[in-house]
């Protein structure tokens, strides 16, 4: 069946782009929100709003009982649940599809099964995916635990079974370090997801963090190429870009092949993402895990490829088959994006919400900046700090990061501290303009080189 009314189950920038998605599709759109969130542009662009709860997450867009009431008194016929909040939760899937509504992703079977990092590893396995080396399934027990480690050898990264945007993650360097993080680790997860149980994998000291982006239609699945998101704070991904520059051919063929394979052993069907660890010394890649949703970072996809994954999404949900073959799937250009936070970088990243007093956006071809905000808009303190992203296109890498730099200086928002000092600061670095990173440049760049660049910005302002 085609899709006429889609409910979003989200908030801030993703619902405003599902909302712009769908009404270029002649689709009616209806928003949730949060007592928090009466007056965000989300709200002001759908057809019909409806607040579900108080401030709380857990109280409003986690709360999946008021979502579904939302849905069926509303008279939707799909729901679309963005990234985070419920949008890889296979119970909230299943509610969906059991009250006879379509949801607009991956089956909750899918979900439960590449939702669990330790069953995606088997998945991958069996799909014949390299994976890191590591435990072969949850271990909640720390002494199975100093076992595994003690085979692998240190650097570990402690993992949650279930999780997901770099929560319930530590690393251990020593064998002391390991047995102080587990428990921590457990904690964390159990907190975030619900679930405490963990798994550990090698640390690959100077990986690349290399996805590729899926499209499958519960039968058919093709590739969109890859993001590189190396540029990382506490395994928050802070800048992504395509293509990864780095990658040889013959690898990117090989990774590219990899998650199309996988994708199509579980039937896969919607946007999906297939992350990697590329280790550049030695050549090889290892599978991290698959974010079975659309990503904060797909616009860097959709301006290399020209295609639109929200749509492509929708039509998918509907029934249709794939509207794309591999072979139209091509790369044009380079492209890069900076997430653009309510968080001061000089201040060790302090949040900072509150009234937007005056908004600038820089404009051209290749410019894309999708946000949530306007002005006069006050940013709530209850939920992430994510205020936009700056996309931007060019022919190549070296145009992209000129462009960048200019769109990043015209790129004004007013009343808050925001994280665009910091990439003013990225894009003029030797390394990242030679492509010199790794997933644990960033920290150590913050400690060192950031503070020299924000006393050279402030001279030469």
């Amino acid at each position: 069946m085609s899709i006429s009314s889609i409910l979003i189950a989200n908030r801030g920038e993703i619902a405003v782009r599902i909302i712009r998605a769908a009404k270029a599709m002649g689709i009616r759109t209806v928003q949730v929100h949060s007592s928090a969130d009466r007056d965000m542009l989300a709200v002001k662009l759908a057809d019909q709003s409806v607040e579900i709860g108080p401030p709380s997450a857990a109280k409003s867009y986690l709360n999946i009982d008021a979502v579904m009431k939302a849905a069926l008194e509303s008279g939707v016929d799909a729901v679309h649940p963005g990234y985070g909040f419920l949008s890889e939760n296979a119970r909230f899937a299943k509610a969906v599809t059991d009250a006879g509504l379509i949801f607009i992703g991956p089956d909750h079977a899918a979900i439960s099964l590449l939702g669990d990092k330790v069953e995606a590893r088997k998945v991958a396995i069996k799909a014949g995916v390299p994976t890191v080396p590591g435990s072969n399934g949850r271990v909640d027990d720390v002494d199975i635990a100093r076992s595994v480690v003690a085979e692998i050898g240190f650097p570990v990264m402690i993992k949650a079974a279930a999780g997901g945007g770099g929560r319930g993650i530590r690393i251990a360097e020593s064998m002391e370090e390991f047995e102080r993080h587990f428990p921590q680790a457990s904690t964390e997860a159990l907190a975030a997801f619900g679930d405490s149980g963990l798994y550990i994998e090698k640390v690959i000291s100077r990986a690349r963090h290399v996805e590729v982006q899926i499209l499958g239609d519960g039968t058919n699945a093709v590739h969109c190429f890859e993001r590189e998101c190396s540029l990382q704070r506490r395994r928050q991904k802070v800048w992504e870009e395509g293509p990864s520059v780095t990658l040889p051919t013959d690898a990117r063929k090989s990774l590219c092949e990899s998650a199309v394979a996988l994708a199509k052993s579980v039937n896969y069907r919607g946007a999906g993402t297939v992350e990697y660890l590329y280790d550049e010394q030695s050549g090889e890649f290892y599978f991290i895990e698959v974010n079975t949703r659309i990503q904060v970072e797909h616009p860097v996809t959709e301006m290399i490829t020209g295609i639109d994954l929200v749509q492509e999404m929708i039509r998918v949900a509907g029934g249709a088959n794939l509207s794309i073959a591999q072979e139209d799937v091509t790369v044009r250009g380079h492209a890069i994006e900076c997430r653009i936070n309510a968080e001061d970088p000089s201040r060790g990243f302090l949040p900072g919400p509150g009234l937007i007093t005056s908004l600038t956006i820089p404009e051209g071809d290749g410019i894309r900046f999708d946000t949530m905000l306007y002005e006069g808009y006050t940013v709530p303190p209850f939920y992430d700090s994510l205020l936009g992203k700056l996309i931007v296109w060019a022919e190549s890498r070296e145009a992209c990061l000129v462009k960048l730099a200019d769109a990043l200086d015209g790129l004004k928002i007013g009343g808050i501290a925001t994280t665009i000092p910091l990439h003013q600061a990225l894009v003029q670095d030797a390394s990242v303009k030679a492509a010199d990173v790794h997933t644990r440049f960033l920290e150590p760049w913050l400690e060192t080189a950031f503070p020299k660049a924000i006393a050279s910005m402030k001279e030469s302002a």
